[in-house]
């Protein structure tokens, strides 16, 4: 598709979803410039929550479309409230569909739970500690949204 030309691709991309487009830009520098289209998101936005909507929520300063898109999305996904997300092996606290801050990561690559690891000292062993709640909130998180989708 590197041939055809961009106002063609446009076209293309506004028939597809969101999550399509996400993962668009790690095809070709083309498909990302293209994929970053404020009016495409603009569209997709006014598509999914209406004229109204995109006109309350239009982003203000050095937000784009698709900033606005992916919070507003996060909000009906998550809901308003706090939330600790986990987004592929990411997790995040979430507030309004906003990302307030980043919690860490899975880094057990070999999985051998850790255990050939070197000692480690106590604040370490903590931190260890306090990530695996979070991420053990996290999970439970995404299970119950889950399952109240399913359930919906």
């Amino acid at each position: 598709m590197d041939w055809l030309p961009g106002e063609l691709c446009l076209k293309i991309f506004q028939l597809l979803d969101h999550q399509s487009l996400a993962s668009a830009p790690q095809v070709c520098r083309k498909w990302r410039a293209l994929t970053s289209d404020d009016e495409l998101w603009r569209r997709l936005f006014s598509d999914r929550w209406g004229a109204d909507a995109a006109a309350f929520y239009a982003p203000e300063g050095s937000k784009s479309w698709k900033d606005v898109f992916v919070v507003q999305d996060r909000c009906d996904r998550y809901g308003l409230g706090v939330r600790i997300i986990r987004e592929g092996k990411d997790y995040y606290l979430i507030y309004q569909g906003e990302i307030q801050r980043y919690l860490g990561s899975r880094q057990d690559t070999d999985g051998d739970g850790g255990k050939n690891q070197p000692r480690q000292d106590a604040a370490d062993e903590q931190r260890q500690i306090s990530n695996k709640i979070l991420f053990f909130l996290g999970d439970l998180e995404a299970a119950c949204a889950d399952a109240k989708r399913i359930k919906a």
